[in-house]
């Protein structure tokens, strides 16, 4: 399927507040609120929206500390790379993970409560597992941009 320009806007009006009702969807794009609702579905269905969630601000729960993670792998085994990925997905420090081209193979986004709850993941969950070679980790100091929109 392909998106017209009433399916963007959709999107783009969700991305900023998914809270939105059908009602005042419907009067910003024009459309009644069961056209919103048959389009919303629909997105929804074809894989276009992958959730809703709330932001949560890290600080105001406790997470003080936010670092990125760059790990280089020991080996490149397919087994020792699932497992790998397996145990990050158990971990709710580390909020997001990508896999790389260049030095590091993955990159971690982790949340930790204080510098010793980073330590104590770097030390006693990252590094010791077998197919990890290195970690390099960049403590966030500030984020001038938070995470935004997709630009449709």
């Amino acid at each position: 399927m392909t998106l017209d320009l009433t399916d963007k806007r959709l999107l783009a009006c969700l991305q900023d507040d998914a809270q939105m009702t059908a009602d005042k969807l419907g009067e910003q794009l024009h459309l009644s609120p069961s056209q919103i609702s048959r389009r919303r579905q629909r997105l929804e269905r074809e894989g276009y929206i992958d959730g809703y969630a709330a932001r949560v601000r890290p600080e105001k729960v406790g997470l003080a500390v936010q670092a990125f993670i760059q790990v280089e792998m020991a080996v490149h085994d397919p087994d020792a790379a699932r497992e790998f990925v397996r145990d990050l997905e158990q971990n709710r420090q580390i909020s997001s993970v990508w896999t790389l081209t260049g030095n590091a193979d993955y990159l971690l986004r982790v949340y930790c409560t204080d510098l010793a709850a980073l330590n104590r993941l770097i030390h006693e969950d990252l590094l010791p597992h077998q197919a990890v070679a290195r970690v390099h980790s960049q403590i966030v100091m500030a984020q001038p941009k938070r995470d935004t929109p997709l630009g449709i």
